[in-house]
């Protein structure tokens, strides 16, 4: 099949339909998403052993293999002190507890990351585009960041609480 993931190549309405059907969206959509970021080269890069020395399976499932928690299970969704959230698995800064709001969702989320704290790659692993969210740093996987938050900006960087760490003023 012709084309990358992150633009889908032109198909025949009926035989993607047909592929859908025939069970081939999952495959296809894991191939294309959960490690994007792994793709890039990043200031901080272990092996695989050495992350799972460093984070807990927990950690090591979110940050590294695109995992998600449940929902409401961080105790950094309540977290309501002055500080900074943290990537838990290289310590870059990433959010001012300033720009932390209460989406509704079960994930702290924040406004705006800190000024060069993330990066942005697309994820399919839903099968549909969805914008993810790695640390600038290490490339471990966040969440992801969706229009539909509050101004400024707009947006809502919907975070995994065991991606992060956070650190009080």
């Amino acid at each position: 099949m012709a084309g990358t993931c992150n633009r889908a190549p032109a198909l025949p309405r009926r035989r993607l339909l047909g592929w859908l059907a025939a069970g081939v969206s999952l495959p296809l959509a894991a191939a294309c998403g959960g490690k994007a970021a792994e793709a890039k080269s990043f200031p901080i890069a272990l092996s695989e052993a050495q992350w799972r020395k460093r984070l807990t399976k927990a950690q090591f499932h979110i940050l590294r293999e695109a995992g998600t928690e449940r929902p409401f299970s961080s105790p950094l969704n309540t977290e309501k002190r002055k500080g900074t959230f943290l990537c838990a698995g290289c310590s870059n800064e990433l959010f001012d507890s300033a720009t932390k709001y209460d989406s509704g969702t079960g994930w702290p989320s924040f406004w705006k990351p800190l000024p060069g704290a993330v990066g942005t790659s697309t994820d399919y692993k839903l099968g549909y585009p969805r914008t993810e969210v790695h640390c600038a740093d290490c490339g471990g996987h966040l969440g992801h960041v969706f229009d539909d938050g509050p101004r400024p900006t707009g947006k809502r960087y919907c975070m995994n609480g065991l991606a992060m760490t956070f650190r009080p003023a």
